[in-house]
């Protein structure tokens, strides 16, 4: 088969596993950067254009597409699925999973438990926010950020106050989220595939740092989930409809709460917290649920 992976960096441990994956196993590989993607847009015959050459004869496309990026990101993932070529997460997936705010409605909408979540855009609904939330202490996100850059704990109603008074003033967009004391500033990182929880690893914030992000210099071990936070876990990557995704799950005194869904979750800390070959099954489910054009080719003929 002919794989492309659409990433920014062909360096990058995700891009290089993937890369890596797909040799062993025969496929042919580029490394498709979107930026220089351009695009002819037309119902006869659409078209994808990269450093003047025209892309074509893929049978699937890994979209690793930064969040920084999403919009162009997205545009050329839909040229491709117009092109009929399969797509691990289609473009209306990973959309739908970057917009913080639209994705914790339409989890809450099928009854996924997660924090109370509080939205607003002036800030003299502050006040009246904080107490739906259930009072401090609170984290405030900005509904852009991610490797959790954007995200604050405010301890005091004041502070609360202060910080979101602020976001709004520079005109961010930003949630305000119940904090989950009993998780101990730690979270699981489930990495689904398809309809299963493939691996699950522990994120634990370091000394002093709410946060569990790798990025922010948290430590990663695996750990056994419970039946429950499995099904969690399947359930909101299914609701977001991606077939690959991280999704990032809090323990609490009321069950597992999902904090966020990620369309290109790493797989560098999962794949060294829990030893398993994470690229080769994302090969693997693209190998039995992407059509291969040559196999169609030799059929008709």
């Amino acid at each position: 088969m002919k794989i492309g992976i659409l990433s920014r960096d062909a360096e990058l441990y995700s891009t290089q596993r993937l890369i890596q994956a797909a040799q062993s196993r025969g496929h042919e590989v580029k490394v498709i950067d979107v930026l220089h993607c351009y695009m002819n847009i037309n119902s006869d015959k659409p078209e994808i254009h990269y450093q003047g050459e025209e892309l074509a004869g893929f049978d699937a496309i890994i979209p690793r597409i930064g969040a920084s990026v999403t919009f162009f990101g997205t545009a050329v993932l839909r040229q491709f699925e117009m092109m009929n070529v399969y797509p691990v997460n289609e473009s209306v997936a990973i959309t739908r999973s970057r917009d913080k705010l639209r994705s914790m409605q339409l989890l809450s909408r099928k009854g996924i438990g997660m924090p109370i979540t509080g939205f607003a855009s002036k800030p003299g609904d502050v006040k009246d926010l904080l107490d739906m939330v259930g009072g401090t202490p609170v984290v405030i996100k900005l509904l852009e950020g991610t490797q959790g850059i954007g995200v604050v704990l405010a301890e005091t109603r004041k502070a609360a106050e202060s910080v979101i008074e602020a976001f709004m003033g520079l005109k961010a967009n930003i949630m305000v989220q119940e904090y989950i004391k009993e998780a101990g500033g730690a979270d699981i990182r489930c990495f689904v595939l398809g309809d299963k929880v493939i691996a699950a690893m522990k994120r634990q914030g370091a000394d002093g740092e709410f946060r569990s992000n790798l990025h922010r210099g948290g430590c990663a071990s695996l750990i056994k989930i419970t039946p429950e936070e499995r099904r969690t876990a399947i359930a909101a990557a299914k609701i977001m409809g991606l077939n690959v995704a991280g999704v990032d799950l809090l323990r609490s005194n009321r069950g597992p709460l999902v904090m966020e869904v990620n369309s290109s979750p790493g797989l560098e800390g999962i794949e060294q917290a829990t030893g398993k070959d994470i690229a080769a099954m994302i090969i693997g489910f693209i190998e039995k649920n992407a059509p291969s054009k040559k196999t169609k080719t030799r059929g008709k003929g």
